[in-house]
């Protein structure tokens, strides 16, 4: 049976410092999205008539007939956790590799950069408890700032995901503490895409 595996960072663990430190790195990576894909592959083995579907897909219509109501909120939250933090690793970089397109999308949305980088960093700061803040793109093409708790992603929107944001303690908090605020002011140095 194919089940999921790790994927590896794209830099070194130590490649975002000053912004996010080592060894919050590799706690987050090794320890927390490894117990996501654990969780994922034991649900899995459960389910292997789930195998062949898109975790996406999952997400979006969850196989209610398939998966008994006890799992399936533990099936959401392990394949979002692996889902988010996949993505959320590719967003992030030492150089910026500024996505024109994006960019361009963003300005005309939000009218600045700027404007979006406040309209964001208020959604992240004012998100209560464990989550992601998110810029999607909705099935109309417009663009949208939001946060979701937990491990929830954008698919269950039907959403597509442009960037996102960490907003679990352990995502920052070796570092930080509790300045939520200081976290997302510095990541925004580390997004590579805009």
């Amino acid at each position: 049976m194919n089940t999921y595996s790790l994927p590896n960072l794209p830099y070194p663990y130590d490649a975002l410092e000053p912004a996010i430190d080592r060894t919050t790195m590799e706690i987050h990576h090794q320890k927390h999205h490894q117990a996501y894909l654990n969780n994922l592959n034991t649900m899995l083995e459960k389910y292997p008539a789930l195998v062949e579907q898109k975790l996406e897909e999952f997400l979006r219509t969850p196989p209610t007939s398939v998966v008994n109501k006890a799992d399936l909120n533990f099936f959401k939250n392990n394949a979002g956790g692996f889902l988010n933090h996949n993505f959320f690793w590719t967003i992030l970089g030492p150089q910026k590799e500024i996505d024109e397109k994006l960019r361009g999308e963003v300005e005309n949305k939000f009218g600045s950069l700027t404007n979006f980088k406040i309209e964001f960093t208020k959604t992240a700061v004012s998100h209560f408890g464990s989550g992601w803040a998110w810029l999607v793109r909705d099935p109309q093409g417009e663009l949208k700032i939001y946060s979701l708790p937990n491990q929830d992603t954008p698919y269950q929107n039907d959403d597509t995901p442009l960037l996102t944001l960490d907003l679990w303690e352990h995502a920052y908090y070796l570092k930080y503490q509790n300045r939520r605020a200081e976290y997302i002011e510095n990541w925004w140095t580390i997004l590579k895409l805009l």
